[in-house]
């Protein structure tokens, strides 16, 4: 994990520096794939001194990014209330993969430890289709004769491999590739 702090108005003191290390350094232990945790440290100007320093950290873990801020009377305090705040969302997303895993839904990478156990592996059905070109009428008659909640053709009118849906509102709809 690359760690990537910076300061605006006030220079970082190495005690500082250490405490924000230790601090989000812990969030790997969570999230495995970060890639980058950037910190940002600001002091304010501000008549209440409790808000004085700002602590801004994103975490950039490939396909999550998580971002918090908070404010604090000294930059350690600052740090400590961000540090919760980015514990309870990795908290929050490691549940949100775990919930995905017991439905079983897969994940691309592991998020959440390098030692899990891989998911079982789920069965699928190959239908092959013999793709006949139509016009969008005439695959609406066909989806309404066979019942179906879609259905694959090659439409005439655009030349392209076409999906048409049945949408719960009743109507239609249809996906097409761009090129």
């Amino acid at each position: 994990m690359e760690l990537n702090l910076t300061s605006k108005g006030i220079e970082l003191t190495p005690e500082a520096q250490r405490h924000i290390e230790r601090k989000l350094g812990r969030l790997n232990r969570h999230l495995r794939n970060i890639i980058e945790t950037r910190v940002e440290i600001t002091e304010e100007k501000t008549k209440s001194r409790q808000h004085r320093f700002l602590a801004r950290v994103t975490v950039n873990g490939g396909n999550t990014q998580l971002h918090g801020e908070e404010r604090g009377e000294t930059i350690l305090i600052a740090i400590d209330n961000v540090a919760k705040i980015m514990q309870r969302q990795v908290d929050h997303h490691k549940g949100k993969l775990q919930g995905k895993k017991s439905r079983g839904y897969s994940t691309v990478k592991d998020e959440l430890s390098e030692g899990a156990e891989p998911l079982q592996s789920r069965k699928y059905i190959v239908k092959r289709l013999n793709i006949k070109p139509m016009s969008v009428a005439e695959a609406t008659d066909q989806i309404e004769l066979l019942n179906y909640d879609f259905f694959f053709f090659n439409n005439t009118d655009t030349e392209k491999l076409t999906l048409l849906y049945r949408r719960k509102d009743g109507n239609y709809g249809l996906i097409e590739p761009e090129r």
